[in-house]
């Protein structure tokens, strides 16, 4: 989003954008939940991301879109690999080994990696605020961890694979800024949907062995990840993402845990303890003070780039 100096407006159409990934990726949670126990990590990440493509793929053809141009393909390639496939498989595949509190706190480390990559490789600097307002946030993540974790059971190797799903997905959001230079966040999404789907074939032999024994409310689960916590999320999450720089971004998803927590809650009947609803409270805290500008003579101008 271009700014002349001494604008001070929202972009409210990314700010909406933002608030569907942030609310989709939380209702993941609630879905893999349900699916997990029926299907292995790589055998739903395949059908989460088959599901994507296929929706992705009709409306390519409805809407004639074009190939992406040569210049996107190394960042659509890049997101493909790390963030559809190999975040996906790691996260189901950690998700195993510990409990849903320390997964958080470990996956939560992403949107850092994110503003250390971004300001380092994309140029977006350091800004004081959203530096601020991550801090408060990873803080807040930590509280919600803390308030939800069921107290060493969790195993070294859960904790491993949940920060290589940090890892991958703090590169992903970074590789795919600059593919939005020079392709819409439509091409974006669907072509890195496409690779993250060619990098999860190899557990087609397990889906195809799960598909039939797994209950029908869990089949209905991965179909729901693979339509709207992807194909949607993901889609959305790109346009907001071409409109405002990768730190502001990832810092917004720190959201998320404060919106599983209510979704659990009217959904699943999963009264939250007090000490979880203040640190979902200090990651909405966080989120707010890493999108407010700078104010006064010092104010900096920012660019999307």
């Amino acid at each position: 989003m271009d700014q002349t100096a001494g604008d001070s407006s929202i972009d409210h159409r990314a700010l909406a954008a933002a608030s569907v990934t942030v609310a989709l990726w939380a209702s993941a949670f609630v879905s893999i939940r349900a699916s997990a126990e029926h299907y292995g990590p790589g055998a739903l990440a395949l059908g989460r991301l088959l599901t994507a493509s296929v929706a992705l793929g009709v409306v390519l053809l409805v809407k004639r879109v074009p190939l992406p141009p040569r210049q996107a393909w190394p960042g659509i390639l890049a997101s493909g690999v790390l963030w559809f496939g190999l975040y996906m498989v790691t996260l189901n595949w950690g998700e195993q080994g510990v409990d849903a509190g320390t997964a958080a706190m470990v996956v939560n480390i992403g949107p850092i990696v994110i503003a250390l990559l971004s300001g380092w490789l994309l140029k977006e600097g350091f800004p004081p605020m959203l530096l601020a307002g991550m801090g408060v946030s990873f803080a807040g993540a930590v509280v919600v961890g803390m308030s939800t974790s069921k107290g060493g059971t969790s195993s070294l190797t859960g904790v491993l694979l949940c920060l290589v799903a940090a890892l991958a997905y703090g590169a992903g959001v970074v590789s795919q800024k600059p593919a939005l230079r020079h392709a819409d966040p439509i091409q974006v999404t669907t072509y890195g949907c496409f690779v993250g789907m060619a990098c999860t074939l190899p557990f087609a032999g397990q889906l195809l062995t799960q598909l039939p024994e797994a209950p029908l409310s869990a089949t209905l689960n991965m179909v729901y990840l693979g339509l709207f916590p992807t194909a949607l999320a993901f889609t959305t999450w790109t346009y907001a993402l071409s409109r405002t720089t990768a730190g502001k971004m990832g810092a917004t998803t720190y959201a998320v845990p404060a919106v599983v927590v209510l979704i659990a809650w009217f959904a699943l009947d999963e009264i939250p303890a007090w000490l979880t609803l203040v640190g979902g409270a200090i990651c909405l805290t966080g989120v707010a003070v890493s999108r407010r500008r700078p104010t006064g003579r010092g104010r900096r101008v920012e660019v999307s780039r």
